[in-house]
């Protein structure tokens, strides 16, 4: 199967209820066959109603023409039975030449339910083989080409393809901004269940992180979030993965730090919570730096705060038309992280680096492109195949190469990361641990609240 980073949904195939009695839908995903379909939970297809429509009525109508089959075919037994009876009755009115013509129709109707007994028979083992296989596909093996999700009960049932309706849904959805999970859905893996707020998949030669946020609204990062992306970093840099894929579910990349939670926990002890996130900040950051396999970053949409800063941290970037950068610290009421003091002037010079930093200029995804904070912009519509195509062909290159040229590119930029991660983190630190700080980002909340 091949990797894509986010799927489009074609159609709902088949339905059941889970263990706990949970309802989940068999995915059909465009571009692919029905060998790649995938058992989804129910929430994961929240904003696709049409196609779950679309499928119990055609269910519906299936059950029913089944019932009336059923109620209408006759089994073989009674049909011997009704043959039998027929013969008999016609005994006393028939010559026996008739009762031999009898015998023999009798005879070959034994012949032919004997036949389609064993017919049975013999064809019992590949519907069992078909069940076996819908179980395999369900999660029993590790990191499946297909993305599945855990138990399976019941048979696939095939269904005629995607009507010109859908295709016209899908046509007129294109050109306009998509909610999360409408047109895609990320299909779970068995190492996806290890995670809340991440979805982790590992493919040929590298390693795909998506942020797929449930403790936080618009992937915004808390220290939950990133603590589970630190998680899957470690995992990826000690396995055979060639390099990290860096990537968001829905139409935003990340919105940076979780401001909610951090008012929450500051409103309890502001000295020691403020204390805690910048360390978590730093941990996270230096996961980065540190890490010696090359990240490559998929931003799909908007990327603010620390969710922009961290993008020179990586190694490639690439962007959809549609992202667009901002730095607003001033505007929270805090000060830069993720060493984007450093690596903002390194790239774009700066003035422009202070214009995003203290003024929270807004950057398009070209004008990013063009300072040098993104590596290329795709076009909206092929932007996960133009990545995808790109992931193969670094993946395809030798590890060792690989490994070896980050090493090189970044041997003289580490120590001075670091020590910039720190001046950074003690700065926010002593902004968050203030009543000042407090304010700032209250007003911020109140003022974001009051343009909702």
């Amino acid at each position: 199967m091949a990797s894509e980073e986010l799927y489009e949904v074609e159609r709902i195939v088949d339905k059941r209820k889970n263990k706990k009695g949970k309802t989940e839908y068999l995915v059909r995903w465009k571009g692919y066959e029905s060998e790649d379909d995938t058992w989804e939970p129910e929430q994961h297809l929240v904003n696709c109603e049409e196609y779950i429509h679309d499928f119990n009525r055609h269910h519906t109508e299936k059950q029913k023409e089944s019932t009336l089959t059923r109620t209408n075919r006759t089994s073989p037994n009674n049909a011997r039975k009704q043959i039998s009876r027929s013969t008999n009755s016609n005994f006393s009115k028939t010559s026996p030449k008739s009762l031999v013509i009898g015998k023999d129709h009798e005879s070959k109707n034994s012949q032919l339910f004997a036949a389609s007994q064993k017919f049975r028979k013999n064809t019992a083992p590949s519907l069992s083989n078909r069940k076996n296989m819908d179980l395999a596909k369900s999660g029993t093996s590790p990191f499946m080409d297909a993305l599945t999700a855990n138990g399976t009960t019941n048979i696939q049932t095939s269904v005629t393809g995607v009507t010109a309706g859908k295709r016209k849904f899908l046509e007129e959805r294109r050109d306009q901004p998509f909610d999360k999970r409408l047109r895609f859905s990320v299909r779970q893996t068995e190492s996806a269940y290890r995670y809340r707020d991440i979805v982790v998949r590992k493919q040929d030669g590298f390693t795909h992180i998506l942020l797929s946020t449930k403790s936080s609204e618009n992937n915004s990062l808390n220290p939950e979030v990133m603590k589970e992306v630190q998680s899957a970093l470690s995992t990826a840099a000690a396995d055979d993965s060639k390099l990290v894929l860096l990537s968001a579910v829905g139409s935003v990349f990340c919105c940076g730090l979780d401001f909610i939670y951090f008012i929450r926990r500051l409103t309890d002890d502001r000295k020691r919570e403020s204390t805690k996130m910048a360390e978590a900040i730093r941990n996270f950051v230096n996961t980065f730096i540190q890490f010696k396999k090359p990240i490559i970053v998929a931003v799909n949409g908007p990327a603010i705060g620390l969710g922009a800063s961290i993008l020179p941290l990586c190694d490639v970037v690439w962007a959809n038309e549609k992202a667009w950068f901002q730095t607003p610290y001033t505007t929270f009421g805090q000060s830069p992280d993720g060493c984007s003091t450093v690596m903002f002037p390194k790239i774009m010079g700066g003035a422009s680096a202070n214009e995003m930093l203290l003024s929270g200029r807004k950057l398009t995804a070209q004008e990013a492109c063009g300072k040098g904070l993104v590596s290329q912009v795709f076009w909206p519509g092929t932007f996960t195949q133009e990545v995808m195509v790109r992931i193969k062909e670094l993946a395809s290159c030798n590890p060792v190469v690989l490994e070896e040229s980050k090493a090189l590119v970044r041997c003289n930029m580490k120590v001075e990361l670091e020590q910039a991660n720190e001046r950074e983190c003690e700065v926010l630190k002593k902004i968050w641990g203030s009543a000042q700080g407090m304010d700032s980002m209250l007003k911020y909340l109140q003022r974001k609240i009051d343009e909702f």
